[in-house]
């Protein structure tokens, strides 16, 4: 549930909200100030106990006077409190869960700046801590993206956040949701709620889906998306608007365009099992030379990986080339021959012509093989 505080006192009022009236905290004008003030960020949820990464506790709340900004103590009394609470979690005694403040991906100390500080002298990366996030208002295009993302998890009842790049699509993902919903209604003979939907989607649909794009690494040649912008990019065209492609229609066989047709294929399978989104192309190269670079040709083709054979000639053409090219199922055949041909083929001193020929239909006999 969404709390609004005042903005003037925000942390007077969130003091009994999170930690009771355990621990005084005055003002400052530390950087949890000016950064709640820039995000205009002023409701709060609480999130519960969670395990955070000490790397993500950015600052402090509050500016107390046996630490300074670099969480350092001050004096020695506080320095016996911490050497208490070092030696407790030595011992593994269990300690209460921090307070943090959230705005965005960044957390502020509340209450537990010797607990935080004894957590990361002894080496811990997680620490366990009690959070209420403050929502951003300020109208910029990060806040509306950032805020769609916590609204469509929250909605889901997921605990990991989908990092979509442009605003506006996460209805794609409730729409899916809302496929499968229906779809366990029917099998279950009984109504399963949009939240059980969304929790087994994400494991049988989401999941598989997103290992297969990510371990394929066709991020790569996507700058500034993510693997979540690449899925949706796919889901939407493969179950949602069933999009006909003119290439890449190998992806059909291995993303079924029903989405409940993909998600029995994968159920049959582990992570480890999982096939690359690739394929191979073979292609052939006819090449026209100048007659004194034959040989420096011939070595710098073989040179290339993708060079599997070549073969000088006699008649019309000087060389023949055997290529075999990898591309992800969403990419163009002609796109990748073109670039691979004009970036070294072309580009090499001697080269006066070339022509590419791409097999319809091949059938290799690999016992039956002479070699001359």
């Amino acid at each position: 549930m969404a709390t609004m505080f005042s903005k003037y006192k925000p942390l007077k009022a969130l003091k009994k909200f999170i930690i009771g009236e355990r621990e005084p905290i005055t003002e400052n004008p530390c950087s949890f100030n000016v950064r709640q003030e820039k995000e205009k960020a002023y409701e709060a949820i609480e999130r519960g106990t969670l395990m955070v990464p000490l790397e993500k506790i950015v600052g402090s709340v509050g500016r107390y006077h046996d630490f300074d900004n670099q969480f350092k103590t001050q004096n020695s009394n506080k320095d016996e409190r911490l050497q208490g609470i070092l030696k407790a979690m030595r011992l593994g005694k269990s300690l209460p869960p921090i307070a943090l403040y959230q705005i965005k991906e960044d957390f502020f100390i509340l209450d537990g700046h010797h607990r935080f500080k004894a957590a990361r002298e002894l080496g811990h990366t997680h620490i366990r801590s009690r959070i209420v996030e403050l929502l951003p208002s300020k109208n910029t295009f990060e806040n509306n993206l950032y805020n769609e993302k916590i609204q469509f998890r929250d909605k889901a009842g997921l605990s990991d956040s989908h990092d979509l790049t442009e605003p506006g699509q996460f209805k794609h993902l409730v729409w899916q949701i809302e496929k499968h919903q229906t779809f366990l209604s029917a099998k279950n003979k009984e109504q399963t709620t949009f939240k059980q939907a969304a929790t087994d989607w994400y494991s049988s649909i989401y999941r598989p889906l997103f290992t297969l794009i990510e371990n394929s690494h066709l991020v790569k040649s996507f700058p500034k998306r993510t693997v979540d912008d690449l899925y949706l990019y796919i889901s939407v065209h493969q179950w949602e608007k069933g999009k006909k492609r003119k290439y890449g229609i190998g992806i059909d066989k291995l993303i079924p365009t029903d989405m409940e047709a993909f998600r029995e294929k994968m159920s049959a399978q582990n992570e480890q099992e999982y096939p690359e989104m690739k394929r191979e192309i073979t292609i052939f190269v006819l090449i026209n030379i100048e007659g004194k670079y034959e040989q420096q040709l011939i070595d710098k083709l073989l040179a290339l990986n993708e060079v599997r054979e070549v073969h000088a000639i006699h008649g019309s053409i000087d060389l023949l080339t055997k290529i075999i090219l990898t591309r992800d199922l969403l990419s163009s055949d002609a796109e990748l021959i073109s670039d691979f041909i004009q970036s070294t083929i072309r580009q090499w001193k001697g080269i006066v012509s070339s022509q590419t020929l791409i097999p319809g239909i091949s059938r290799v006999k690999d016992d039956d093989r002479c070699h001359l």
